[in-house]
């Protein structure tokens, strides 16, 4: 006799389906955003609400690593999505410590990093694991990683700068976390992570050293978003919403914790509004190291308060693997400012990725998930060279993307060429006598104005050199050394790996003729040793230590850090005994200030810092 085979529950084909999810996410590859995992675990919660995988940590496995009990069970933490769910956590808070007698209840609120969580004694340095014991990864330490602060400082969170990863990662890894978790795992790091750990941007970041607010529970409702702003402004860390929890002691004892979380603390977090739609077409666009991307064109929809048009698809391996192409439903998901991108795909449809380059019509070559031109003189990618090398040098205006589009289109599609422009010439190509007169102005000037070396280097869009790489380079080369440089020659400065230095010793190679011309027009060139003790010499920086904070009004926070380092600063991302200048922009947390107080620190405002500036300059 057969007997029927039962077919698993809804509520075991989710928890099969967490388990898949959570083990993606803990490895650093995640399938789902946090929002979708969470709505998952809701619905779990609705079907079996005593299922024992709602009631402990989601476990996390290093291989090969040394298991360490935790003195403490490092928990996870519950959530809430709207204002409604806040509102409850703060009013459960109030009640319970009523019970024992306390009232005005203080809460304190911390931006909830979005990388591993850790636990540093000054000895034992090991992972979450699964809340009662992780394991042992000093040896991300040796590796390079930093620990903020100094060791032993308890839990926090392994991080990567947010705006390195932006400038340098992003095309390589889908999320920050990834690069951390290969970080921690890895006997070997792979070049990537070998460069960032070099750069010094890879942090474990104590929980205690984070900005914080603190407040009354009526203050935090009416306030959240305002904190939430000053707050996330403070840090640059990915960011995976803001941690609320109770400050007071006896109220933390009185509501204890379940097998899962500390009931006294909670995570606001904010999922951005989604919306559903299809893709009408796929436009492929050449970036200026000749990278050809996708760029979804989809029915149009409104989201955040915006109509949306276009939505990133990161690269062709993304295409593929999601099965993005004309006919394809998905969902779209912005969160505050952040351009579009696929959250979920309802319906695939199968992928035919192009063939040659949409701007000039070469074969395209794949090389691992990017399509890659590597056509001399393909026109896109000339128009943002040029674009790039004008805004780079800083010395010049009027390039902008029309009147180089329209030079290129016309033959002028080479820094040699732009150079030998007059006046004469921008006329005969249909410019205005007056635009004529001023983009022959800004090639003279871009020659006859003092320009760092670093910043002429950098100007030329060699890949992988940037404005940092660049000074770093020429702090061991003379930029005419720099034409015959070789692979080996750049490996063996500190914080260049064997394939970044294989690259950008081949873009050299490519661009040494066109380096050697430009050199040859007599650009005036500060050397960077020579540019760095002129400006110290009359530079009320020099020497000092300095923290930028809060959004800047005259420029990007990057800008002055950038301006004040030429100037001889030490630019530090977080105040301490050192530092000399807080600098302020607007929404500034009272917790730095207060700290700033402390460590007699000189506050300045963005205006004053300006005066010091021009004071000394006059």
């Amino acid at each position: 006799m057969n007997l029927p085979v039962a077919l698993p529950s809804e509520a075991q084909r989710l928890v099969e389906r967490l388990r898949e999810y959570n083990e993606a996410y803990r490895q650093g590859s995640p399938l789902v955003s946090d929002a979708q995992y969470d709505l998952l675990v809701a619905r779990l919660h609705e079907l079996e609400p005593d299922h024992p995988f709602l009631h402990r940590v989601e476990p996390e496995t290093f291989s090969g690593k040394r298991e360490i009990r935790h003195p403490v069970p490092m928990l996870s933490t519950e959530k809430a999505y709207t204002v409604e769910e806040l509102e409850r956590f703060v009013a459960r808070v109030s009640r319970e410590a009523a019970e024992i007698g306390v009232s005005g209840v203080r809460f304190r609120v911390t931006p909830k990093l979005d990388g591993l969580a850790g636990r540093d004694d000054g000895t034992v340095f090991a992972t979450r694991g699964d809340g009662e014991a992780g394991y042992e990864v000093s040896s991300a330490f040796a590796k390079g990683m930093i620990p903020i602060g100094g060791r032993g400082l308890g839990v926090g969170e392994m991080v990567i700068t947010q705006s390195y990863f932006q400038a340098h990662l992003a095309g390589k890894f889908e999320h920050p976390r990834n690069l951390v978790v290969g970080i921690v795992s890895s006997d070997v790091v792979n070049e990537s992570a070998r460069t960032a750990l070099d750069a010094g941007v890879v942090h474990f970041v104590p929980y205690s050293l984070l900005p914080a607010w603190e407040g009354g529970g009526e203050e935090l409702l009416s306030r959240m978003e305002e904190i939430t702003a000053d707050l996330s402004g403070q840090v640059d860390y990915p960011l995976d919403g803001m941690v609320v929890e109770v400050v007071d002691k006896d109220v933390r004892r009185t509501m204890g914790a379940t097998s899962h979380h500390y009931r006294w603390q909670i995570a606001v977090k904010r999922k951005g509004e989604t919306a559903l739609t299809r893709v009408e077409e796929v436009r492929w666009q050449v970036g200026r190291t000749g990278k050809v991307t996708p760029v979804l064109l989809v029915e149009p929809i409104n989201l955040s308060g915006a109509t949306i048009r276009r939505v990133t698809a990161h690269n062709a391996g993304f295409l593929e693997k999601k099965g993005l192409g004309p006919g394809a439903e998905i969902e779209v998901i912005r969160s505050g400012e952040v351009i579009p991108k696929v959250e979920d795909v309802l319906v695939a449809v199968h992928v035919t990725l192009p063939a040659v380059c949409p701007s000039c019509g070469v074969g395209l070559v794949r090389e691992s998930d990017f399509l890659i031109c590597h056509a001399e003189h393909c026109p896109d990618q000339t128009v943002q060279t040029i674009e790039h090398w004008f805004k780079t040098m800083g010395n010049a205006d009027w390039f902008g993307r029309k009147t180089v589009e329209k030079m290129v289109s016309l033959g002028y599609d080479s820094l040699e060429k732009v150079y030998a422009l007059g006046e004469e010439h921008f006329k005969t190509m249909g410019f205005g006598p007056v635009q004529s007169a001023n983009l022959a102005e800004a090639v003279r000037l871009s020659r006859v104005r003092e320009v760092e070396d670093w910043r002429f280097l950098a100007a030329l869009g060699i890949e992988n050199l940037g404005k940092g790489d660049s000074r770093k380079l020429l702090e061991h080369f003379r930029l005419e050394e720099l034409l015959h440089i070789s692979q080996e020659q750049i490996e063996a400065i500190h914080g260049f790996g064997a394939i970044t230095a294989r690259s950008i010793a081949q873009g050299i190679k490519r661009l040494a003729p066109t380096m050697d011309h430009l050199l040859s027009l007599g650009f005036r060139i500060l050397p960077t040793g020579m540019a760095r003790a002129r400006a110290e010499t009359h530079s009320p920086l020099a020497g000092k230590h300095v923290v930028f904070t809060g959004k800047m009004a005259r420029g990007s926070r990057d800008e002055m850090q950038e301006q004040a380092r030429a100037l001889g600063a030490l630019v530090q991302s977080g105040v301490n005994s050192k530092t000399d200048y807080l600098v302020c922009g607007e929404n500034v947390g009272a917790n730095k200030i207060a700290k700033a107080k402390t460590s007699g620190t000189v506050i300045l405002s963005e205006e004053e810092y300006l005066r010091l500036l021009g004071a000394a300059a006059i």
